[in-house]
């Protein structure tokens, strides 16, 4: 853990929502009032600080205070959506004006509406869930500054072969919404975000290499210590100096936490129910067919303690549950609000707004167990470009990271390319590390594929 002081003040949070969800019922009422047959409502409050520092000095400070108000109405099976930050009532009433004139004019489509009315959240006799993400850090941005140059200097000074920087951060935000519709419902919720962030730059001329390191928690307390961020970020710098080629072949993949996360979430994308609809995507008709090893498995938890997208509703009111998206190597579902639901004739998974905490099972150890498992192959850190196609499944991307010789890294790689096809991967995962990055909703370990097509120097 770390050491960093969290002071608190006084807390006006309840009397913020208490305000949102009142104009949110006056905005429903105005709906109802213009002749929507169906309405919803989304209300915002985001307030923040963010400070920048480089090779010792200030560069940003910069404080926010965002909201927002979004009306949806259907007239029968058209809808109308518009917009506002400003809330006086004039511009109130304006919006949800807009917004209805917008529904008259749209033509029918089949698939609008509110999600059906009986999948809505409802409190437990206990009330709502608490999932203990309100956190709020009462750090003004001079203590705020002193912890950004604590990270930056004790990264530099962790080796004379840190030469430059390109800077440390210091952020923290909060918000607020409400989401209520014309069944009835009405969510309030909070959460808290925070962050200490540091890039540097080892060697020099033209043998410099650029990497980082960050926390990220919903509380202060759980993010590193300042002066260990800088140092991880040297370390990750100074191990990057120095690359050799690597010749063109097939070898064994680790992907390393922090990206192995991008294959979940090239599955998610395949399987959203935007991407199916469209029949843009390679999992066309997947569910209930093996695409992984039947070891492996995806679990959504909603209701996940201090998880980073725990919700008891989600952007629709729908009740959320927890559930397998892979189960013994096989996709259990698709990923749908209500809208993708119904042109694909299915019901809604409760993930309008997208999925909440996932876990990938492990079957493995920790990343030197796999390093050490993996023989002769390549460990990826850092991924480049966009060379992803959802339709075809085609994967091709820039990588760096180290060429591992007898289960244990030998050189530093970069200039790479990687390719292969995305279901052809999937297929062949051969372990899932518990060495889990908890700096994502998509909480996995290290990822090692058999084979990838690797493109080196030749």
């Amino acid at each position: 853990m770390n050491s960093v002081a969290v002071p608190v003040n006084e807390d006006d949070s309840p009397e913020r929502l208490q305000r949102l969800e009142g104009l949110a019922a006056r905005l429903l009422d105005a709906c109802r009032a213009q002749g929507a047959s169906q309405a919803e409502v989304s209300c915002s409050e985001e307030r923040g600080l963010s400070v920048g520092v480089r090779m010792g000095e200030v560069e940003t400070v910069e404080s926010t205070r965002d909201r927002g108000i979004g009306v949806t109405v259907y007239f029968g099976k058209r809808k109308g959506s518009a917009s506002t930050a400003d809330l006086r009532e004039s511009s109130l009433e304006a919006t949800v004006a807009q917004a209805c004139a917008i529904a008259r004019f749209t033509e029918d489509d089949p698939a609008a509406g509110l999600a059906d009315a009986e999948l809505m959240a409802r409190p437990g006799p206990a009330g709502w869930p608490d999932f203990d993400d309100w956190h709020p850090w009462a750090i003004d941005a001079d203590q705020a500054v002193d912890l950004a140059l604590a990270c930056e200097t004790a990264g530099r000074e962790a080796d004379a072969r840190i030469g430059n920087s390109d800077g440390a951060s210091v952020s923290t935000s909060t918000s607020l919404s409400v989401y209520a519709n014309s069944h009835g419902f009405v969510g309030s919720e909070r959460g808290s975000h925070h962050s200490i962030g540091c890039a540097l730059i080892a060697g020099s001329g033209e043998d410099m290499q650029r990497d980082g390191w960050y926390s990220f928690a919903l509380a202060a307390e759980d993010l590193d210590a300042p002066a260990r961020i800088g140092r991880k970020a040297a370390e990750r710098a100074l191990a990057r100096l120095q690359p050799r080629p690597v010749a063109t072949g097939e070898y064994p993949v680790l992907f390393q936490a922090e990206v192995a996360r991008s294959l979940i979430g090239h599955l998610l994308g395949a399987v959203s129910g935007g991407s199916l609809y469209r029949r843009a995507s390679f999992l066309l008709d997947s569910a209930g067919t093996r695409l992984f090893p039947d070891w492996f498995s995806i679990h959504e938890d909603p209701f996940l303690h201090r998880g980073l997208r725990s919700a008891a509703w989600d952007n629709e009111g729908v009740a959320t549950r927890a559930s397998a998206l892979v189960d013994g190597g096989v996709l259990q579902r698709y990923v749908l609000g209500s809208y993708s639901a119904r042109r694909l004739g299915l019901q809604t998974t409760a993930n309008a707004g997208g999925v909440h905490n996932l876990q990938v099972g492990a079957n493995a150890g920790g990343f030197e167990a796999l390093l050490s498992g993996m023989g002769r192959g390549l460990v990826v850190t850092e991924l480049m470009g966009q060379g992803v196609n959802t339709v075809t499944g085609d994967y091709s991307r820039g990588a760096a990271g180290f060429l591992v010789e007898n289960g244990e890294i030998a050189w530093p790689v970069d200039g790479i390319t990687i390719a292969g096809n995305l279901r052809g991967m999937f297929e062949s995962i051969e372990a899932v590390g518990s060495d889990v990055d908890p700096r994502s909703h998509i909480r996995t370990g290290s990822i090692l594929l058999g084979r990838m097509t690797v493109a080196g120097a030749d």
